[in-house]
């Protein structure tokens, strides 16, 4: 039997809000530069965790940390199909040796249409993945799992520090509480779109969500949690997008944020959406650091 895992440690570390950002992950050196900077303005904008989107690797998380003093790295998430877990050890350790506590590994089966043929037994994978990344010593008590379902929820509770879900809602995260208990970190993502005009501000949330909508593990949460197959149509119903999303001011954030606290998040990871798809946010994010006061 796993030993229990006390995640507070990581959910102090988290802080109470961060960024999810596919911008801030890159392999091009010359956007380096860029993204150093814009680690360095979160970090003194408040935020207490940014989120490498894309399914990032160890080492997307470095010139992030290298470019801050204070700031968590997160990868959310690694997919465990793109990288062998023993490199994955080596390369926390070297990252959790020059800058101690300010890395979190989160981890994540990804989905069938992305890795191919080999996406097979998915939770199996997962637990294999685990047992060779605690046999090479990487601590279960500084990684995450992208977890929606009741039986991932509960690794991530007995096989990790806690729980990072996607694309999910208040309600979900008042369940996913449940089923993690009072010790795991619970770190969800949560997407906003800032636009006082209702339905554009629904236009850009549903083209951002259209892919998100033909990946099963996805829809079959959704389901669980009470929406219908007509839900997913020509982008998403308004009830699904009012419901995944934040739409509107600076205010309609702050009360999606503070759903999820009190539904039980310790750490929410703000995802900024926009029209034309913008990779860093730089303008958004300085509008949405007031949310920082309570952290």
């Amino acid at each position: 039997m796993q030993a229990k895992i006390d995640g507070r440690e990581v959910a102090m570390e988290l802080g109470r809000v961060g960024i999810w950002s596919i911008g801030l992950r890159s392999d091009d050196p010359a956007h380096r530069p860029r993204i150093a900077e814009a680690a360095a303005e979160l970090e003194e904008l408040g935020y207490g965790t940014v989120w490498l989107g894309g399914s990032p690797g160890v080492h997307h998380a470095r010139p992030l940390l290298e470019a801050t003093s204070r700031l968590v790295v997160a990868t959310g998430i690694l997919s465990i199909w793109d990288y062998e877990p023993e490199r994955v050890a080596e390369e926390q350790a070297r990252l959790a040796k020059d800058f101690p506590g300010r890395f979190v590994l989160g981890l994540g089966v990804s989905h069938g249409v992305l890795v191919g043929d080999d996406y097979r037994r998915p939770y199996s994978k997962m637990m294999e993945y685990l047992d060779r990344l605690d046999a090479a010593g990487s601590p279960a008590s500084q990684r995450v799992l992208a977890a929606l379902g009741p039986r991932m929820l509960a690794a991530s509770r007995d096989r990790a520090a806690g729980a990072h879900p996607y694309l999910i809602t208040p309600e979900h995260t008042r369940e996913a509480r449940e089923i993690l208990g009072g010790g795991p970190v619970l770190a969800p993502e949560v997407k906003v779109v800032l636009d006082d005009d209702q339905e554009r501000a629904r236009a850009t949330a549903r083209d951002h969500l259209e892919m998100y909508l033909q990946l099963p593990n996805y829809t079959g949460n959704l389901l669980r949690l009470g929406f219908s197959e007509e839900d997913f149509a020509d982008g998403g119903s308004d009830r699904l997008v009012d419901a995944v999303f934040a739409l509107g001011g600076v205010e309609a954030a702050a009360r999606r944020v503070a759903e999820h606290h009190e539904a039980g998040a310790d750490h929410v990871a703000i995802q900024v959406v926009t029209a034309g798809r913008q990779e860093l946010t730089m303008r958004e994010w300085r509008e949405l650091a007031v949310l920082n006061g309570d952290s």
